[in-house]
């Protein structure tokens, strides 16, 4: 049979990723602050896209579209999620309401007010480490040619605390003598917080240990020899130091209580905090609220006045054209917003629904959770709800946590009670922190205590999660906490 070219017709069904779809696909997982950098693009972009100002007169919105977007408009129900009234915000109507569900949780410490739904600032001003040097350098030095010194070596600290520069080299660099270096050195070694400005790490502990006004000759051979302390040669130091096991015990205690790092007491630095997509507390009566933030989004409504003003002019074909492409695109971009707050808001309510143990109880009561789960209750594909929990972030009563955070595997051989791996992790941190002295936890202890407990795992499985958690070995604990009584 030969082999010949031909024209064959075939009917096939496809998925086709049009730009549209593409589009609406980067919208879902993309963070509120990031929607918000494209929705900015998109106001410079479209003509007919309006940026709606919190303070500007009523009048101007009623020449234009009642189509706002999702951040202040919702017209969908899902999942126990209200319907949001008209012209009203989606944050105070988005709301996951069981009655009973379980019993609200009220931390103390939660910055919210339950009768407004508002989260209340928590970050207060506080003064820099740098700061407080200059006011006391300022205050106790009145020397000019001094003052100048000391904030040469409040420029040389490291973060730390130390000075990281030999007095000798100061000398020679500002042209001072070494005897006026060594004096003004002395004065900033007074300073708050005891320890700053020291060389090395007994220096450190020295100023502290003076500040405390126990620098005997016994605790400055115990300083001075922190090598043996950590070799744990206890019967040399003994000798050196003079003392008994008795006090060389407790001059240990007093060593291990200082601050070796003096600077980390004024590190104040605010990391930049987290922007959460949603808030979710409980509310007054029963129940949980689940709420999109609608803060960080601008008011993007679609200007049809202006639309129709240019379109019923005598315009050309490839004008028209482009008018029609961005009215047309302006709307659907609402639309697509729109949908994003709704997926947002049901997968948020259902996380709740399926994690209400952790909200009302802790991190050891939740529960192993999949994609898959959230995807089948909520009847949408596993992938939209992978892309949802990206880069999104809930404010909760236990604190800020990613989407990604409540998902988890089961850990153990127990079908019946399956238990997060996150919940076992909390639960070795929790047993470790309880250790003393006397009773230090080995990996094979801890398995029989959980399984004692109904969760069953493998040595090697608590290994591993303690070395994620860079918690030691028992016998590094040990010797960290640890001090014989037979010194």
């Amino acid at each position: 049979m030969a082999l010949l070219p031909r024209l064959d017709i075939r009917q096939a069904q496809s998925i086709v990723m049009t730009p549209k779809l593409q589009e609406a696909i980067k919208l879902l997982q993309l963070s509120n602050l990031e929607l918000s950098e494209f929705l900015e693009l998109e106001l410079e972009r479209n003509p007919f896209l309006y940026r709606l100002n919190v303070d500007e007169p009523s009048e101007a919105g009623e020449n234009l579209s009642d189509n706002l977007c999702a951040v202040t408009k919702s017209k969908t129900k899902a999942n126990g999620i209200q319907v949001a009234e008209a012209n009203k915000p989606l944050i105070n109507n988005n709301i996951f309401d069981k009655r009973n569900f379980f019993k609200i949780h009220r931390s103390e410490t939660f910055p919210v007010d339950l009768s407004t739904g508002k989260f209340t600032s928590t970050i207060t001003e506080k003064v820099s480490l740098q700061n407080h040097l200059l006011e006391q350098i300022n205050v106790d030095i009145p020397d000019r040619i001094d003052r100048v010194i000391a904030i040469y070596m409040l420029d040389s600290l490291d973060e730390s605390g130390y000075l990281t520069v030999d007095t000798n080299a100061i000398a020679e660099t500002l042209g001072c003598t070494i005897y006026r270096i060594g004096r003004v050195l002395n004065t900033v070694q007074q300073f708050d917080p005891p320890g700053i400005f020291a060389r090395n790490l007994s220096e450190c502990l020295a100023l502290q240990v003076k500040d405390r006004d126990r620098y005997d000759p016994a605790m400055q051979k115990l300083i001075n020899n922190l090598n043996l302390l950590a070799k744990r040669k206890f019967d040399l130091l003994k000798r050196l130091c003079g003392v008994d096991d008795e006090d060389l015990r407790e001059m240990i205690k007093e060593i291990r209580g200082l601050q070796p790092k003096p600077a980390m007491v004024f590190d104040h630095a605010i990391v930049p905090a987290v922007t959460p997509d949603a808030f979710i507390y409980p509310k007054e009566g029963g129940g949980w609220l689940v709420e999109l933030n609608t803060d960080t989004l601008p008011k993007v409504m679609v200007n049809d006045r202006y639309y129709k003003e240019i379109n019923e002019k005598t315009l050309k074909a490839k004008d028209k054209t482009y008018l029609s492409n961005s009215y047309q695109a302006a709307n659907w971009l609402l639309r697509a917003i729109d949908q994003r707050a709704n997926t947002i808001v049901n997968v948020v309510s259902e996380i709740t629904r399926q994690q209400a143990e952790f909200f009302d109880k802790g991190v050891q009561y939740l529960k192993p959770l999949v994609l898959k789960e959230i995807a089948d209750a909520l009847n949408i594909h596993e992938s939209t709800v992978s892309r949802v929990s990206r880069n999104k972030f809930i404010a909760t009563p236990r604190g800020t946590f990613g989407l990604k955070y409540f998902f988890s595997f089961a850990i153990g051989q127990n079908h019946n009670n399956p238990q997060s791996s996150k919940a076992i992790r909390f639960q070795i941190k929790n047993l470790i922190e309880a250790e003393t002295p006397d009773n230090i936890l080995s990996d094979n202890k801890i398995v029989n205590i959980l399984k004692k407990e109904g969760i069953e795992i493998a040595r090697r499985t608590v290994a591993k999660y303690r070395e994620v958690m860079h918690i030691p070995s028992s016998i590094q604990r040990k010797r960290d906490k640890f001090i014989p009584s037979e010194l």
